[in-house]
């Protein structure tokens, strides 16, 4: 299945096109970026930001910490920070004090005990921040198109009012990719966010703004979505945690653009935070009912696991080279679990990997049961009002007139190239339900499979122009409907996040989760940007 010469040099160009446009992007930033003192935020020196989600509410709930303290800490954190980073593009401060001051009032007023408020309020007090393509009631809801900057939410997406329920206040909402459909989260609305641990680096896409507000410790837990790695990518860049939960598990309602026939299935909404014993219970409000699909509350014994391990996708031409600093990281996870933890680890060579993309644009291609076509992605652009013509945008974009952005119009321009006939989607729609069965035959329901999160570490700003195709390393598990757990395993030389991604068979969620705290015990888990 060897892809031929026409497909090898139609890549090629598309790979130079994306070359000569992250040239203009890297000369636009040298010459016009924003210039800082330092390249990394201070470190945190407020104790309350060092405090997992879950702690911050014991400590509420038992009255030893305000919850007006918290959140004030947390909005300095912002105010010190967020200039650099653009992390957070609209606040609700002064509801957010309202609402800890509504708190505060309350635990001093009411005789409830510490069990029953837990049970009812598992984030009672706790600061969170949402990607701004959900609903937050006030907010704005325009996933960086300029077509709806006027858009103001009226309610709320149903993950975040279930965080609401459970007790948790909004700070506000956080930075996206235009349509949620790039890895670089960067839009003519609110402009483009940057890496905490170098500005001059990515903070990855969709949900990069609440990557790097996460990172940054501007916030402790966060809500993300996934449709091709937007939660693990982010996750992985910043140096945090963020699960793509199996599909249909969460719902996805309230958010723009929501997904529908098939792509529905595979689109994810899942929790991010810098803590992972924050990723369980934030996951239980989350999915609602939807929670009785999973084990969550199975005992998982890490020595009796299955763990199988690949570094690289096997050598797909369209991809990058993993990184050496990627693959070290993951030999010594693969060595401190045969060695330290006594666990069963096996390499294996799973050859259907080297086409994860053409699997997931597959994924994307697929007609619903109704024998519908996706919707266009250059309908969205307009909105499903406005018609958009992707040639004139792209010359209207060479001569700064554009209101979308060179990813969105490359995209436009390309959908139909890319989208797969008949033919093709049935030849990869083989390939794809014969490695999911190779994968589920593999890790059964004792098993994860660990795989690299991206072939690099975070690239610097528009870097991703020229390498289009490397998300396909998370987008692969979304089209195989697998849950992945994006897990944090230090810095590199360089001060940049390394990490990996836990995968386990679908509704086995609970796996992967309990390996992410034990990784995080082991390897340190998430980093303050600036301590070092």
């Amino acid at each position: 299945m060897a892809p031929s010469f026409t497909a090898r040099i139609q890549w090629f160009l598309l790979r130079a096109l994306g070359f000569l446009i992250g040239l203009v992007g890297r000369a636009a930033l040298v010459l016009k970026g924003p210039k800082f003192a330092s390249k990394t935020p201070r470190p945190v020196t407020e104790p309350l930001l060092l405090l997992s989600g879950m702690q911050l509410a014991k400590l509420i709930r038992q009255r030893k910490v305000k919850c007006i303290d918290v959140v004030q800490a947390y909005i300095n954190r912002i105010k010190d920070v967020n200039p650099m980073i653009n992390g957070i593009v609209k606040y609700r401060f002064e509801e957010a004090m309202k609402e800890a001051h509504a708190v505060d009032q309350k635990l001093a007023e009411m005789q409830e005990d510490e069990t029953t408020l837990e049970k009812k309020c598992p984030f009672l007090g706790v600061p969170f921040t949402v990607k701004e393509a959900f609903q937050l009631q006030g907010m704005p809801n325009s996933s960086g198109l300029m077509n709806r900057r006027d858009a103001i939410s009226k309610t709320d997406a149903t993950v975040v009012a279930l965080l609401k329920e459970a007790g948790a206040i909004p700070l506000g909402i956080t930075n996206c990719s235009e349509l949620c459909m790039w890895y670089e989260s960067s839009n003519k609305i609110y402009g483009r966010s940057n890496n905490p641990y170098d500005l001059q680096h990515t903070v990855g896409g969709s949900s990069g703004g609440e990557g790097c507000t996460l990172a940054a410790a501007c916030s402790v837990i966060g809500v993300g979505s996934d449709i091709g790695g937007s939660i693990r990518m982010p996750a992985f860049f910043n140096g945090i945690f963020g699960h793509k939960p199996s599909p249909g598990v969460v719902p996805n309602k309230g958010q723009f653009p929501l997904a529908v026939g098939v792509q529905e299935l595979f689109q994810c909404t899942g929790p991010m935070c810098r803590y992972a014993e924050d990723l369980t219970p934030m996951l239980k409000v989350m999915a609602g009912p939807g929670i009785k699909r999973l084990k969550l509350d199975a005992k998982v014994h890490l020595k009796d696991l299955k763990f199988y391990w690949m570094e690289h996708d096997g050598g797909s031409f369209l991809m990058s080279k993993v990184d050496q600093d990627l693959i070290l990281a993951q030999k010594k996870v693969v060595v401190h679990l045969e060695t330290i933890l006594g666990a069963s680890v096996q390499h294996v060579k799973l050859t259907k990997m080297k086409y994860s993309f053409q699997l997931w644009i597959a994924m994307m291609s697929a007609k619903g049961h109704d024998g519908k076509e996706p919707i266009k992605f250059v309908d969205l652009l307009g909105d499903h009002g406005k018609h958009v013509t992707p040639l004139w945008e792209l010359i209207k974009w060479c001569l700064g007139l554009s209101v979308y952005t060179i990813p969105s119009i490359g995209l436009a321009l390309l959908e139909e190239k890319l989208k797969y006939n008949n033919e093709k989607y049935e030849k990869f729609k083989a390939v794809e339900e014969s490695l999911h069965k190779e994968l589920v035959e593999m890790l059964g329901d004792d098993g994860v499979f660990l795989y690299p999160s991206h072939p690099t570490v975070a690239p610097k700003h528009h870097v991703p122009l020229t390498r289009p195709f490397n998300f396909a390393y998370t987008g692969v598990f979304s089209a195989l409907g697998f849950p992945v757990t994006q897990c944090p395993l230090g810095l590199n030389a360089k001060g940049l996040p390394l990490g990996i991604q836990v995968v386990a068979a679908p509704f086995n969620d609970h796996l992967t989760l309990a390996v992410a705290q034990y990784l995080e015990k082991t390897f340190g888990g998430w980093v303050c940007p600036g301590k070092f």
